[in-house]
């Protein structure tokens, strides 16, 4: 599956119908490769890909990510094959463990230890049908462990909130041959200040979710720069700002340090569309 050197990351549970039809156009009419959404509250996963990749022609539909505690691996690994079979092959299951307040918080079920729940998923997903399965499975995998198992037993990774110095860890924990598709947030906003409030506004809802802050202290980050709602050394990480040549720096940096795909986030204020596609069509060309 081709996903295209850059793609787009969009919280669609912010999105109607008519919201969603609009992305989709911007996004494939600027050539972009491959459409990313979440799942959280709003949307359900399958779903909502069967919806955009019904409203799409050539893009890529990923998921980033279906959360293994919403489905069981027989009906995700269906899910795979009945996208892909009416759609033309354009749909990647990008599977997580979430959060324990998404699982235990707003499910109700019990949070697993990542690594071993994630595996029995995929034993689950191998046990539903032949060897090969019906398209590409992806991880949301962070630490080197879950790195590791989804260089054994998947395509690739979609690692979130992350920078550069893990993409070149990633890739090499992967090797070759895999699918490396980094999620970047960015903001073309010449006001720097500006530029980290709304990146401050958009990384709240992440800086209490242990998976992230223990991924953030492996990078290099300390407890005090996590503190507040991060200083601006770990704002101007997570969300590259200032012009377009100054994003696309930024973005670059993932490709030379071994990403296959950047899908890139733009941070705006809630509803602000123009903005967002804006950004999409002065970064299409990174």
């Amino acid at each position: 599956m081709d996903f295209g050197r850059l793609g787009v990351w969009c919280s669609t549970d912010r999105l109607d119908a008519a919201g969603l039809r609009a992305l989709l156009k911007r996004v494939e009419g600027k050539g972009y490769g491959t459409l990313w959404y979440p799942e959280s509250r709003g949307h359900e996963s399958v779903a909502l890909a069967g919806f955009l990749l019904a409203n799409s022609t050539k893009l890529v539909i990923g998921s980033s990510i279906a959360n293994i505690y919403a489905r069981d691996a027989f009906t995700a690994r269906r899910a795979l094959a009945t996208m892909n079979a009416l759609h033309g092959g354009r749909f990647a299951l990008g599977l997580g463990v979430s959060h324990i307040p998404m699982v235990e918080g707003l499910r109700g079920h019990h949070y697993d230890k990542p690594i071993p729940a994630m595996r029995a998923y995929l034993d689950g997903m191998a046990k539903g049908g032949g060897a090969a399965l019906e398209g590409p499975v992806l991880l949301a995998a962070l630490g080197p462990k879950m790195l590791a198992l989804a260089a054994a037993r998947s395509d690739g990774a979609v690692p979130y909130n992350v920078t550069p110095d893990h993409t070149k860890q990633a890739a090499e924990i992967l090797g070759p041959g895999k699918v490396l598709a980094v999620e970047q947030k960015v903001c073309i906003e010449p006001d720097k200040a500006r530029a980290r409030a709304l990146g401050r506004k958009e990384l709240a809802r992440y800086m209490t979710l242990p998976n992230y802050v223990n991924n953030w202290l492996r990078l290099g980050f300390s407890e005090a720069e996590l503190a507040d709602g991060g200083n601006d050394r770990f704002i101007d990480a997570m969300v590259i700002s200032g012009d377009a040549e100054a994003v696309k720096t930024g973005l670059r940096a993932h490709f030379a340090a071994g990403a296959t795909h950047v899908c890139i986030q733009p941070v705006t204020e809630d509803g602000d569309t123009g903005h967002r596609d804006a950004m999409l069509a002065a970064l299409a060309d990174t």
